[in-house]
């Protein structure tokens, strides 16, 4: 199962942070190259505890689905959403926070696992690995 990280530094405080990063209408404009939009459950606002959003969104060329739940949050410095329904196996993504003196530092920790067994192994070391590493990236440089 990989594990991707990414850090990034926000010139901001950490409360600010953590909602802009559960906002979904912020979502949307920071996953703009995949045209990602909530189509179902929480469509707008920030995302709580238990909340359901599905998201729809072009990769590869190909539009999918993806429904997840907030599984854990603790406000400002974690929340965890799950994949419930989509085109992986699984997955699990920590969003932490940390406050420093002249900002906060976003770590993101994405767990996933590929579907289609041994051929979802092959597309991880092709070429998923590295899209979803430069997607994770992607989207805290814009937040």
């Amino acid at each position: 199962m990989p594990i991707l990280t990414n850090k990034q530094f926000i010139y901001a405080p950490i409360e600010i942070c953590f909602d802009l990063a559960r906002n979904v209408d912020i979502h949307t404009k920071t996953t703009a190259s995949s045209k990602e939009k909530a189509v179902g459950g929480v469509t707008v606002g920030l995302l709580e505890e238990g909340d359901i959003v599905t998201w729809e969104a072009t990769h590869f060329c190909i539009k999918q689905r993806l429904t997840a739940k907030i599984g854990l949050l603790e406000r400002p410095h974690i929340f965890v959403d799950i994949m419930l329904k989509g085109a992986f196996h699984s997955f699990e993504h920590t969003h932490h926070f940390i406050q420093y003196e002249n900002g906060t530092m976003m770590i993101d920790t994405f767990k996933y696992k590929s579907p289609l067994g041994p051929l979802g192994k092959l597309a991880d070391k092709l070429f998923l690995k590295r899209y979803m590493k430069y997607f994770l990236s992607s989207r805290a440089r814009n937040l």
